[in-house]
């Protein structure tokens, strides 16, 4: 690997780590939102509903970025961090930059879209 490279998955180390740290925080703040009481009338009920269930929605994505960046910082362990999984590739420095838990170089992201495309006009 060039030191360049090396140099930019370093850097992608120290934002997965940040973003996770930051994704946490977010997840932990969203704890008083889930434990909220059901009390009232029906429009009390109702509307504690939706905020608990805007709550779960968020939790749920939280949770699955938390994933991600796990994975994420897991491929660089295993050193297939930056390789896209579609073409095998590596993955742009500018697309890891932005967005360093990402699997999918550009091409092979266009790739996963059209074939999710045709997928979904099969099922149609």
């Amino acid at each position: 690997m060039s030191q360049k490279r090396q140099k930019l998955y370093d850097e992608c180390r120290v934002k997965l780590l940040k973003v996770r740290e930051e994704t946490l925080n977010g997840l932990q703040a969203l704890n008083p939102s889930l434990a909220t009481e059901m009390v009232g009338d029906e429009a009390d009920l109702a509307s504690a509903h939706i905020s608990q269930t805007q709550a779960l929605n968020q939790r749920d994505k939280l949770l699955a970025k938390i994933k991600e960046i796990d994975e994420a910082l897991g491929r660089m362990e295993n050193k297939s961090y930056g390789i896209c999984e579609e073409t095998g590739d590596e993955i742009e420095e500018k697309r890891l930059q932005a967005i360093p838990w990402t699997r999918l170089s550009l091409e092979g992201a266009e790739v996963r879209e059209r074939e999710q495309k045709r997928y979904d006009q099969k099922l149609a």
